[in-house]
């Protein structure tokens, strides 16, 4: 005869799984509301009262908290010892422990008064998952509701046993929930005091790490964020790299493609159709392009396919593929195919730093139209500003030093992660012209202010004609003079855009 303790906060799919244990002959065990609840569907259920000789006491704050209890879940079954005291103290041994914790969580985010939520603190269900998953080589723990179609499954073998490995992966979630339960407490005691503390569960182990002699492990939800519908494994650099090409993408409401190589813009433009982005984006960097992550925001068409089909890449990413299209890009076997699903970002990020941790807002802000203070004599064009929106908008996203030259909402060049502003619109002017662009009439932007106006006379001296930046340098009006003498409109947004 098998033996189940239950005891559970949220009754909610719980009738199944007392119906199933009945069936299979199990002894139930329970307390309190759970106890009238089995009671209610006329199942028998054995008070635990009637193995501690001890009431449920102090308005139900102490119910299991009883070497009775415990010794039926920690008794080692392998062990003549531990049968010999369960035997001699007429304890139970417990094979499954069903337990649903107190919404602690919840009740802190509905804002209740303190005193409710003190009293969701858990202590006997928590206690009685940790005893349980300790004891996994012996009992199975069923932690939360979320584990009961597992449950199910076990108990619809002929045998109602599970498997070791089971009883390992559910004791694994069992301390997984429990170090979540006490996280949430914790930060709710530190309140806005000074601590760092996060929880994130899901541990996927990675090929490698950004090198192969490094270990690396992805802690989240992949799930939440996309499907994967064809190619090999994702790799730790592929995953910094849809991460980048995601944020990029979601600034951008119109038909969009972007090309990013080692988490910076190589290519994006924002066309009618979606096959003219893709081109126009490739042509912003062919070169780079070559094993690079693609992005688009809207469905991915036989046609734009039978294109990209033509370039090696690691990764495309599109919330949607027509059939059609899809057959095309799974041709190759390793290229990874992802489905991005609408999901929302962290509103703060973290990296490990020293011996810590720093944590900060996530860069939410866009700089559009609205937010351009014209500082020049002469105003942007509407075509202009249309650009200086679009090339501050990935400016955002690449590396610092940055500067971005854009025309007809497509990315001309991009200097990135140098040590001078000065060299990196170099380095963008050098690019644009590697590849072809006439930089006459195009926008430049800057993720931070010029210290000097040097950067406006060599852009200017290139055929650029109309500048975006934050503003804020003490050299502010040497910039917007030089504009003024040569003809060029300036704006500033008053927000800086550093990405290191």
């Amino acid at each position: 005869m098998k033996n189940a303790l239950i005891s559970v906060f949220d009754k909610e799919g719980l009738e199944p799984i007392v119906r199933q244990f009945d069936k299979c002959g199990i002894t139930i065990y329970s307390t309190g509301g759970t106890q009238k609840f089995i009671e209610q569907l006329g199942i028998n259920v054995v008070p635990v009262e009637d193995i501690t000789s001890f009431p449920s006491i102090l308005g139900g704050r102490v119910k299991t908290l009883h070497p009775r209890v415990f010794g039926g879940i920690l008794g080692r079954r392998d062990l003549s010892s531990d049968l010999a005291e369960l035997d001699q103290y007429e304890i139970p041994p417990f094979d499954f422990v069903v337990v649903d914790l107190y919404p602690f969580e919840k009740t802190v985010a509905e804002g209740k008064p303190e005193d409710e939520i003190i009293e969701k603190i858990d202590i006997g269900g928590i206690s009685l998952i940790r005893a349980a998953a300790k004891n996994y080589q012996h009992v199975t723990v069923i932690p939360s509701k979320q584990e009961y179609g597992k449950l199910l499954e076990i108990l619809q073998n002929k045998d109602t046993e599970s498997s070791l490995e089971t009883r390992k992966e559910l004791a694994k979630r069992a301390f997984a929930i429990s170090s979540h339960y006490d996280t949430q407490i914790n930060a709710y005691f530190i309140g806005e005091g000074p601590s760092f503390s996060k929880k994130i569960s899901g541990g996927k182990t990675l090929r490698y790490g950004e090198n192969p002699h490094q270990k690396a492990t992805f802690y989240g939800d992949l799930d939440a964020v996309f499907t994967q519908l064809h190619g090999k494994e994702l790799s730790y650099n592929n995953l910094l790299d849809i991460d980048a090409a995601l944020n990029l993408i979601s600034e951008f409401s119109d038909i969009t493609f972007a090309v990013i190589k080692h988490n910076n813009a190589c290519g994006i433009a924002s066309r009618n159709t979606l096959l003219e982005a893709w081109k126009d984006a490739l042509a912003g960097d062919p070169v780079s392009a070559f094993g690079g992550i693609l992005v688009t925001n809207t469905l991915i068409d036989e046609t734009t396919a039978k294109e990209i089909d033509t370039l090696f890449f690691e990764v495309l990413i599109a919330p949607a593929f027509d059939a059609a299209g899809l057959e095309i890009l799974k041709k190759k076997k390793n290229r990874m195919l992802l489905q991005s699903h609408p999901f929302k970002f962290p509103e703060r990020n973290f990296r490990s730093l020293l011996n810590g941790v720093v944590e900060q807002d996530r860069d939410w802000k866009t700089d559009l139209i609205a937010d351009m203070k014209q500082v020049t004599k002469l105003a942007p064009t509407e075509e202009q500003k249309i650009d200086l929106e679009f090339a501050n908008k990935i400016v955002k996203h690449l590396k610092s030093n940055t500067i971005v030259l854009a025309k007809n909402k497509q990315l001309l060049a991009a200097g990135v992660g140098q040590t001078s502003r000065v060299d990196a619109l170099k380095q963008a002017i050098e690019k644009a012209g590697n590849f072809g662009f006439d930089l006459h009439g195009s926008v430049m932007s800057s993720d931070a202010y010029f210290p000097f106006p040097d950067c406006v006379e060599i852009a200017h001296n290139a055929g650029i004609t109309s500048v975006i930046h934050p503003g804020g340098s003490i050299n502010d009006s040497k910039s917007i003079a030089y504009c003024d003498e040569n003809n060029m409109s300036m704006v500033l947004t008053g927000t800086r855009h550093f990405k290191h």
